[in-house]
């Protein structure tokens, strides 16, 4: 994963951004070209995998990388890093595979329950929660390493933000750090 804390800033904008517009663009291509609608439903679990896990690779090594070059006296606890890091990606892929297994028995199962909506619903608001934690915790260790000391929400809440807003933020946070893990500094 030390991939991402050494790509600069356009490349992980045109993997963020570039993938998967061009994905897109690829899928309403092959249906206007097929009339087949289906390719939809083929295509798309694919492309959240690869758009997705290349957000959420370069989220996690930046935690645990970061972790790392902690100062001694900035009590960050990884282990719920990973724990609410891995939560979202479990339900993402569940969902995906949720999402094709329902379209593949469309016209076995019929409509879907309300319970499904009723299960789906908490658990996406949790995993919301998770990704929040985990944009937290990368702000806050980038902030800490930086400074060397421990920080205040004050301190990060700009960091926060570009990492929500990653499609923005990636300008401003990846230099950063390429900076801070750069194996020959000074080149």
């Amino acid at each position: 994963m030390r991939i991402f804390l050494t790509m600069k800033h356009w490349q992980l904008f045109v993997l963020f951004i570039g993938l998967p517009l061009f994905l897109e663009i690829l899928m309403i291509v092959l249906v206007v070209a097929t009339a087949d609608t289906r390719i939809l439903f083929y295509v798309f679990p694919v492309m959240m995998i690869l758009c997705i896990g290349s957000l959420f690779g370069w989220l996690y090594s930046l935690g645990t990388s970061l972790y790392k070059r902690l100062p001694e006296n900035a009590a960050m606890s990884l282990t719920r890093f990973k724990i609410f890091f891995f939560i979202p990606v479990g339900y993402i892929l569940s969902l995906l595979v949720f999402m094709f297994w329902a379209y593949k028995n469309a016209a076995l199962v019929g409509q879907p329950h309300a319970w499904i909506f009723l299960l789906i619903f908490p658990l996406h608001l949790f995993a919301m929660f998770c990704i929040f934690y985990c944009l937290y915790f990368i702000a806050k260790a980038l902030k800490a390493v930086e400074w060397q000391r421990p920080v205040t929400f004050s301190d990060y809440v700009g960091e926060f933000f570009l990492l929500w807003f990653h499609f923005v933020g990636v300008w401003f946070i990846q230099p950063r750090i390429n900076k801070l893990f750069d194996p020959a500094p000074g080149s």
